[in-house]
C-alpha cells in the first residue's frame, strides 16, 4: 500500500486545532501510511505535537497560515478574500496534486464554491452535493444527499444526485443496483413540491436507477432505502434533526441522574431497548462525521464544525478511504451508464 497525502485546514470548525490537531494525531495513529499537511497557524499548532512519537510528527508538514474564513461571512464575500487562507491553501495543494483530499470543518459555502473553482465539478455534473452515509436501525447504513450545498434545487439537480449518490453506494457500501428514495411530505404521486414531482418522473423512466419512490422523514434509519435524495435544505434539517435526536437519547442512557423529571421515560426506554442498546449506540453521530462533496474531480470531506476529537478523526479516516478507492474517478466512470 502506497502512502497516502490529505491536505487538512485546521483552523476550520468551532474550536480549530484545539480539536483538529489531536484528531490529525490519531488519525496518524490509525492509519501508519497516511501522511498530513497541516494548514494553519504555526503557534497554535505547535503545542500540540510536542512530545509525540517521532514516527507519527514525521508524516506532518505544517504549512504556516494566519488567515481564515469565518463560518458567518457569506459566501461571497468570503470567496474574494479567500486567498491565503487555511482553507483556500489546501484546496490549492490537492489542485497542485500534492495532496490526494482535502478536510475541512470550515464555512460551508465557502468550502463548496472554492471546491467548484479550483477542482472542478466532474464532467455533465451541474452541482457538487453533500453526500453522508446514515446508520439504519438493522445495522447497515444508507446513503443521504444532499445535506446543504444546494439550498435550491431542480428536478435534473436531483437525478444527477441520485445517479452519483447510486454509484457512491455502489463503492462505498458494496451494493448492486441501490434502492433510490425521494425524500418528501408524502409517500403519494402528488404530494410535495414540483420539482420533487419532476425529478420522480426523470427517476422513473431510467431503467439504470432502482427507483423505489417518496420516503418520508420517519423512515430515514430503517433502511427502507439506500440512497436518500433531496435538495440541501431538507437535507440538511433531516440530518440535524436526526443527529440532535441520537446524542439525546443517548445522553439519557449515559446519564440518567442528570434526567431526574424523566426518569420514568428512561426506565420505560431502558426497559424497551434492554436487548438493543448497543443497536441504539451504532447511531452515535460522532461515528459518522463527515460529509463528501461529490460531483468534484478530487476528494473534499466537510466535518461538522462542532466536531469533537473522535469524529474529526474519522472525517480523516473516511476522506484517506475515499482518496485511496479513488471514488471521484469511479463516479466519472460510473456516469457513462447513465
Amino acid at each position: 500500500m502506497n502512502r497516502l497525502t490529505l491536505a487538512l485546514d485546521v483552523m476550520g470548525g468551532d474550536v480549530g486545532p484545539r480539536i483538529t490537531i489531536p484528531a490529525s494525531l490519531l488519525a496518524l495513529e490509525n492509519n501508519p501510511m497516511l501522511s498530513l499537511i497541516l494548514f494553519g497557524d504555526s503557534q497554535q499548532i505547535s503545542p500540540f505535537l510536542e512530545n509525540i512519537p517521532k514516527a507519527s510528527l514525521e508524516r506532518i508538514q505544517i504549512h504556516h497560515c494566519t488567515r481564515t474564513i469565518d463560518n458567518h461571512q457569506g459566501v461571497s464575500y468570503a470567496l474574494r478574500r479567500s486567498k491565503n487562507t487555511s482553507m483556500r491553501l489546501a484546496l490549492e495543494a490537492v489542485q497542485h496534486g500534492v495532496a490526494q483530499g482535502c478536510v475541512s470543518a470550515g464555512n460551508t459555502g465557502a468550502l463548496m464554491g472554492l471546491s467548484k473553482i479550483l477542482l472542478q465539478p466532474l464532467k455533465g455534473i451541474a452541482r457538487p452535493a453533500l453526500v453522508s452515509m446514515i446508520p439504519t436501525v438493522d445495522g447497515e447504513k444508507s446513503v443521504m444527499l444532499d445535506l446543504g450545498a444546494n439550498l435550491e434545487c431542480s428536478a435534473e439537480n436531483l437525478y444527477q444526485f441520485a445517479i452519483m449518490g447510486s454509484i457512491f453506494a455502489e463503492h462505498r457500501l458494496n451494493l448492486v443496483y441501490p434502492r433510490i428514495g425521494l425524500l418528501n411530505i408524502g409517500v403519494e404521486e402528488i404530494k410535495g413540491h414540483q420539482f420533487i414531482r419532476d425529478a420522480a418522473n426523470l427517476l422513473e423512466k431510467s431503467t439504470a436507477l432502482n427507483y423505489i419512490g417518496f420516503i418520508e422523514g420517519d423512515l430515514l434509519l430503517n433502511g427502507k432505502a439506500d440512497v436518500i435524495v433531496s435538495d440541501g435544505f431538507s437535507g440538511n434539517i433531516a440530518l440535524k434533526t436526526l443527529e440532535g435526536a441520537a446524542k439525546n437519547v443517548l445522553s439519557l442512557f449515559k446519564e440518567p441522574s442528570k434526567h431526574y423529571c424523566l426518569k420514568p421515560v428512561f426506565w420505560g426506554m431502558r426497559y424497551l431497548f434492554k436487548t438493543n442498546y448497543q443497536r441504539l449506540k451504532r447511531i452515535n453521530p460522532d461515528e459518522y462525521n463527515g460529509a463528501s462533496l461529490i460531483g468534484l474531480t478530487a476528494v473534499v470531506v466537510k466535518s461538522h464544525g462542532s466536531a469533537n476529537v473522535n469524529a474529526f478523526a474519522h472525517a480523516i479516516a473516511d476522506a484517506a478511504f475515499q482518496a485511496r478507492q479513488k471514488l471521484p474517478e469511479k463516479i466519472l466512470a460510473g456516469l457513462d451508464r447513465y
